[in-house]
């Protein structure tokens, strides 16, 4: 059966890992578009020399090139069964591309799974958040702290918060995402392809829900 899975929700909703859980568990890829960018420039193909010049001058890979890599990736055996989107696509615009390549190719998007978090739960998770500078082991104030407040329990140095998790920059990113990424939820709404979970709570529950959701229980 071919599964092609977007999940949708907000900057610190927890993706990234429940998208390697749920790849695992329907047996096919997940396509994190940071990824490909890096594993497009690492293959030094004409496609990744360009990502690469992109990348190196420090400029945003246009969404031209990321179709480019994902329609690259859909042709290749290891998505036949299908695959999990992370990260992409970011806008309506986005969404309309990814329709149109998959078309082409005889597919579309089957589901479009929507991790529902409050934005007080993204800022408390994120900004919780602080890492040893020596091995860059990550703790969380409340979800996974230290044996010892503020302290490594493997290095004995005193953790940092990094500036991306200052709770005025987890703001920013979800302003970004009210604004860029939150009209997809009308988007696959008015397809018939949207399916909202619970994204609080402990990570294998949220990841019972999203198998429940997607009928892979």
């Amino acid at each position: 059966m071919d599964q092609l899975v977007i999940l949708l929700g907000p900057p610190g909703a927890g993706k990234g890992t429940q998208a390697k859980r749920l790849a695992a568990k329907l047996g096919i890829p997940q396509l994190s578009t940071g990824d490909m960018l890096r594993e497009a420039r690492a293959a030094g193909s004409d496609l990744g020399k360009q990502v690469a010049a992109i990348m190196d001058a420090g400029k945003l890979v246009s969404d031209d090139i990321v179709v480019a890599l994902i329609d690259d990736k859909m042709g290749r055996d290891v998505t036949r069964d299908g695959a999990i989107f992370d990260g992409f696509p970011r806008t309506e615009g986005q969404a309309g591309s990814l329709d149109r390549l998959l078309a082409a190719r005889g597919r579309k998007v089957t589901a479009a799974v929507l991790m529902d978090v409050p934005d007080a739960e993204v800022v408390r998770r994120n900004s919780g958040r602080r890492m040893c500078p020596i091995c860059q082991r990550t703790y969380h104030v409340d979800l996974a702290p230290p044996k010892t407040a503020g302290v490594c329990d493997v290095e004995g140095h005193e953790l940092i918060q990094r500036p991306d998790d200052r709770p005025e920059k987890i703001q920013a990113r979800l302003d970004a995402y009210h604004r860029d990424t939150a009209p997809l939820i009308g988007y696959y709404a008015r397809k018939g392809l949207l399916r909202r979970v619970d994204g609080v709570g402990a990570q294998d529950d949220v990841f019972g829900r999203l198998a429940a959701a997607l009928g892979a229980t």
